[in-house]
């Protein structure tokens, strides 16, 4: 899946992890936002393409983001106000603040709460985009906890046998630290396929695969074929059909709306649409529970087998969630992360406009 959207060779820019993050920096602060926030959001997007999921890094979101704060979408001013608060648990309206910034802050308060308490979750609601949630969960397996992320929002999505979109791609998302062995990672859609990857596929004219998404009446599309207008269809959840298990992504797509949304005293989106989005970040304190260096052995132990487990007739080798994304951050640290050539042209666009530096190639 990772090689399915990459950039071709003959388009590809590369640049490297540092200018990235100094130029979106930079492009957050004269939106408005502060250095401390506009330093998270680079962060969660400059991760997020080191770790090949262009999907959510800056050649999708960035240019969207920019957009939302001019048009007086997104609040670049910090602040959110906790609604609801225990020990363990905290409700958070964002106030329309771009996901990407409060996302770090509430993973780091279910943090705190877990090392007071066991276990820390909060809800946060009436946000704007939270990017790629997976960097929420390795926020915490980088602190030697275990995370999960649910996300609920939009209308993309149909119930399995439905005819109309009442769900949105609800992504969830685990890690869990190990010693040796690349943390797990496990971070998707409960739809066929992630929203991001559409509008991917339509930049780079790859067509969508059968099962992924729905014509306008909620009937699978079983052929493959090129999308050159968004409108056009729907998404199918998770397993596309029911045969192929559509009804078990459709189940884990309601699981993040109750986690997501119900949990923050909000309605979900079927219900309210236009109400943000909706998020919920826990933490597990791992030495709650058990030893945390057993924890770590054990998990290299299991992700070890994985890995060297016997790959089928024809595979190259068995792989673990995040241990593609751990290797394409060190290729791409060492060598620059590819970015489009008309992505690179939208930097150059926007930094002058701006009257900032332009984003250099490595």
């Amino acid at each position: 899946m990772l090689d399915l959207f990459k950039v071709p060779p003959k388009d590809q820019v590369l640049v490297t992890e540092d200018a990235l993050r100094l130029t979106v920096t930079q492009i957050f602060e004269k939106l408005g936002v502060t250095r401390e926030d506009a330093a998270d959001a680079a962060d969660v997007l400059t991760m997020t393409d080191l770790r090949g999921v262009e999907t959510h890094g800056v050649s999708n979101m960035l240019r969207t983001y920019v957009r939302e704060y001019r048009a007086g979408k997104l609040d670049p001013r910090p602040g959110w106000a906790i609604e609801r608060e225990s020990p363990g648990t905290a409700v958070i309206d964002a106030g329309q603040r771009l996901g990407i910034i409060v996302g770090p802050k509430a993973m780091r308060l279910a943090m705190d709460k877990a090392r007071q308490v066991g276990v820390g979750v909060v809800t946060v609601h009436n946000a704007g985009h939270f990017g790629a949630i997976g960097h929420f969960a390795m926020q915490a397996a980088m602190a030697d906890m275990v995370g999960v992320c649910f996300t609920a929002a939009g209308l993309h999505v149909v119930p399995t046998f439905g005819s109309k979109p009442l769900l949105g791609t609800n992504p969830i998302a685990l890690a869990a630290p190990a010693r040796r062995e690349a943390p797990l990672l496990f971070d998707a859609a409960t739809s066929a396929i992630a929203g991001n990857k559409i509008r991917l596929a339509m930049r780079v004219g790859s067509p969508l695969l059968p099962g992924w998404v729905t014509d306008r009446d909620g009937s699978p599309i079983m052929e493959e074929k090129p999308i050159f207008n968004r409108e056009d269809v729907y998404q199918a959840p998770l397993g596309g059909t029911r045969e192929q298990g559509s009804h078990k992504g459709y189940g884990f797509a309601l699981m993040a709306e109750v986690l997501s949304t119900l949990l923050a005293g909000t309605l979900p989106t079927m219900l309210a649409p236009g109400n943000g989005s909706k998020n919920q970040f826990a933490a597990y304190h791992i030495e709650s529970f058990t030893d945390l260096e057993r924890f770590k052995d054990t998990m290299d132990e299991m992700l070890r087998t994985l890995r060297t487990s016997a790959p089928a007739p024809g595979q190259e080798r068995v792989f673990y969630p995040g241990l593609l994304e751990a290797e394409e951050v060190q290729h791409r640290r060492a060598h620059g992360i590819p970015l489009h050539r008309e992505v690179l042209d939208w930097f150059g666009e926007c930094t002058r406009d701006m009257g900032l530096p332009p984003l250099a190639a490595a």
